[in-house]
């Protein structure tokens, strides 16, 4: 099977890196950012173009959400199938006569942090049991966490990636401009932050919630709000009062 990823983002690295170390054949990657191509094609020895897109039995689309469409016109092939990793958008926004797909991988990417790509699931989605299969079996091959999934299913997928991930790393900008402000190094919070993380491995979330929100501490909450304004008092006042309601404190 000739497969080609489309883009030069951290998706499409991370996806051309995964192929690569599980020995999944790629033909090509494609894209317009011929200065990032190169350097993803020196490190995994991939063929690389930013004009002249190369058949293929399957393409895998890795651009933002807003350019899915426009790039899916660039594949003139009918008898191939085509897949992007959004994961907000259904299989039919491709804009092609071809067979569609999605091969949605949860995750966070940034091309200079390295990750367990074993451990990252997959959610694919096509228009018929052989596509599925197809897809189902390469992302097996990177992956031990495979799902089929509909665009209905991944939607809320990707809303709670959002505010699992999205969020809570604005939180913690949020919370190093504050240690910045006093001269405090954010490293000392670190250990904080992955007793955090690491705590909802073995209990429910709701059950882990601490601080003087879930205790109701009205002295406490008070003096926080003096010591913020602008942005960040919206959000304390916001954060506080979604823990009171969750609790019915």
């Amino acid at each position: 099977m000739q497969i080609v990823i489309i883009g030069s983002g951290n998706v499409a690295y991370h996806l051309a890196k995964a192929f690569v170390l599980n020995n999944i054949p790629l033909a090509q990657i494609f894209g317009r950012n011929e200065e990032e191509l190169r350097k993803i094609s020196g490190e995994l020895n991939i063929h690389f173009s930013t004009e002249h897109l190369q058949e293929a039995d399957l393409y895998i689309i890795c651009v933002s959400d807003r350019s899915v469409e426009d790039v899916s016109k660039m594949i003139v092939r009918k008898d191939c199938l085509v897949a992007h990793t959004s994961g907000s958008l259904p299989k039919e926004i491709l804009a092609g006569d071809y067979r569609k797909a999605s091969f949605y991988p949860l995750q966070t990417f940034s091309k200079f942090k390295a990750l367990d790509y074993s451990k990252i699931p997959f959610f694919v989605e096509a228009e018929n049991e052989n596509d599925l299969q197809t897809l189902f079996t390469i992302a097996s091959k990177i992956s031990e966490n495979v799902m089929e999934s509909t665009h209905e299913k991944r939607k809320y997928i990707h809303l709670t990636a959002v505010f699992a991930c999205n969020f809570v790393n604005h939180l913690f900008a949020r919370a190093k401009e504050i240690s910045d402000l006093q001269e405090i190094p954010f490293d000392y919070f670190l250990p904080l932050i992955d007793e955090t993380v690491q705590k909802i491995h073995e209990i429910d979330p709701k059950s882990a919630q601490t601080g003087p929100a879930v205790r109701n501490d009205r002295r406490i909450l008070e003096l926080h709000q003096q010591l913020l304004q602008g942005e960040s008092l919206e959000i304390y006042k916001t954060m506080n009062h979604s823990i009171k309601k969750m609790y019915e404190l």
